[in-house]
């Protein structure tokens, strides 16, 4: 009887701004899903977000959708912190609010003073719209065929 030995990979050692203590939340809108991390630095002056490997300059190209992602943090009045997101699913517009979501559920971990700010814009809901299914014999979700009487 011959049993196998599986040797144990050696864990990579994170030299990221998030290898420290972080705090981590998920934000969901319509069918986009993201997983937020964040870490508080004081040392960094400048807001520093990474979204799925890119920068959020590069992910988000209209000001529109930076402004949505950054209202958590205006909002709660915090200035030096590194995020990381994870994002998947959904439209742009979608993952942005979901960014949104995610950021704003972390902050509140992080100090839960500040969630009467966050909750009163909206920030903290999870917005539940999503696509209606088709319906069979309709052309659409609601949609039908035009009648005829003939």
């Amino acid at each position: 009887m011959i049993t196998s030995i599986k040797k144990k990979k050696p864990q990579k050692v994170s030299k990221k701004p998030d290898a420290g203590r972080y705090i981590e939340a998920v934000g969901r809108r319509k069918t986009a899903s993201a997983r937020v991390r964040i870490v508080f630095d004081d040392k960094q002056k400048t807001p520093d977000i990474i979204i799925n490997g890119k920068s959020l300059a590069q992910y988000f190209s209209s000001d529109e959708l930076k402004k949505t992602v950054f209202a958590p943090f205006e909002k709660a009045k915090k200035e030096s912190y590194h995020a990381t997101v994870k994002v998947e699913g959904g439209g742009i517009r979608g993952q942005a609010e979901a960014i949104r979501h995610g950021i704003a559920r972390a902050l509140v971990k992080e100090d839960e003073s500040i969630r009467k700010k966050l909750k009163r814009p909206g920030y903290l809901k999870r917005d539940p719209r999503m696509k209606e299914r088709r319906k069979f014999g309709l052309k659409k979700a609601r949609k039908a065929p035009q009648w005829s009487k003939r």
